[in-house]
């Protein structure tokens, strides 16, 4: 676990049920998995965090994927690095949607986990971002439990707004600049 027990531990994770499982290989994801525990808190989203390793802890990997939905859990994030084999397996053990995220690692920069995550077999879907790209699971994951959830829904419409005003300031900046 990293050191601060608080930033593995988000307070939307203790509020109210969680509908997200934020979940990882190993403890040295967090700092990738952290953006995607941001935009959840910032949805108001209740998530839980774990570490389960696909090939260290298989047995504790494969209850947690078969028991989520009976938790409430309705999505699971899943980042790893390297062989990367965390999401598609636990999208193998439970219906509910898994989003890959790739962890890049110090080798080849994140494109075998990328590539392990995004080509599975037919049957077995793992939704897949960008490598490092938590903050779009987040933001996925928001938009999947916004489709029967008005209140999500709402929020992620003047989420995307606040994005349209941004993107103007910015070209407004911009041209103020040259």
């Amino acid at each position: 676990m990293p050191e601060n027990e608080q930033d593995v531990v988000p307070a939307a994770a203790s509020e109210a049920s969680p509908r997200v499982a934020l979940v990882m290989g190993s403890d040295s994801d967090w700092a990738t998995m952290k953006s995607a525990s941001d935009i959840l808190t910032e949805f108001g989203i209740p998530f839980e965090v774990e570490v389960v390793s696909a090939h260290r802890t298989p047995d504790k990997m494969i209850a947690f994927g078969r028991e989520a939905a009976g938790r409430g859990i309705r999505v699971i994030i899943a980042g790893a690095g390297g062989a990367a084999h965390l999401p598609g397996m636990l999208a193998s053990v439970t219906t509910l949607p898994v989003i890959g995220v790739p962890v890049a690692l110090v080798k080849l920069d994140g494109l075998d986990s990328l590539l392990s995550i995004v080509q599975m077999p037919a049957g077995i879907p793992v939704a897949t971002v960008s490598i490092g790209g938590a903050a779009n699971a987040g933001l996925l994951a928001a938009r999947i439990l916004g489709a029967s959830d008005p209140a999500i829904s709402s929020r992620l419409a003047e989420y995307a707004q606040s994005l349209a005003e941004l993107v103007e300031e910015k070209n407004v900046a911009l041209k103020r600049a040259l």
